[in-house]
C-alpha cells in the first residue's frame, strides 16, 4: 500500500538571521543624518502648538540621545524628552504583484517651554 509523500517542514527565515551583539556600532551618526525630515501632519502640528513636541521622520538607527543631540544642535533649543516608534509600512499593490512599502522611524521630540522650531 502506498502513502502519500509528507510535506517539507517549514523553516522561518528569521532562525537563519545573525543575532546582532550588544555594544557600540562601528560607526557614528551625523546629526543631519539622524534627522531625514519633519512630519506634517495635523496630528503633529496639533501637537507642536498644544503641547510644544514636534514629530520627525528619523534614521532607524538612531537611539534617543543621538535624536536629541541632532535637534539641539540643529535647532538650537533645549529638548526636555523624546519618544520614538517604529511605523511598519503599508502593503501596496500595483497590477497584479502585492508589495510593502519599507518601515520607518518616527520620533517625537519635546521641548522646554521657552523654546519653539519655526519651520511650519
Amino acid at each position: 500500500m502506498q502513502t502519500r509523500p509528507r510535506p517539507k517542514k517549514y523553516r522561518p527565515k528569521n532562525k537563519k538571521r545573525k543575532i546582532p551583539k550588544p555594544g557600540p556600532r562601528g560607526f557614528a551618526l551625523e546629526p543631519y543624518q539622524v534627522l531625514l525630515r519633519p512630519l506634517v501632519t495635523e496630528k503633529g502640528t496639533h501637537q507642536s502648538t498644544r503641547h510644544n513636541a514636534y514629530t520627525f521622520q528619523v534614521n532607524h538607527q538612531a537611539t534617543k540621545p543621538e535624536i536629541k543631540h541632532a535637534v539641539q544642535e540643529m535647532f538650537n533649543v533645549r529638548v526636555t524628552d523624546v519618544r520614538t516608534l517604529l511605523c511598519h509600512g503599508k502593503k501596496r499593490r500595483h497590477r497584479m504583484k502585492e508589495g510593502q512599502m519599507p518601515d520607518w522611524k518616527k520620533a517625537v521630540v519635546t521641548l522646554h517651554t521657552e523654546d519653539k522650531i519655526e519651520f511650519f
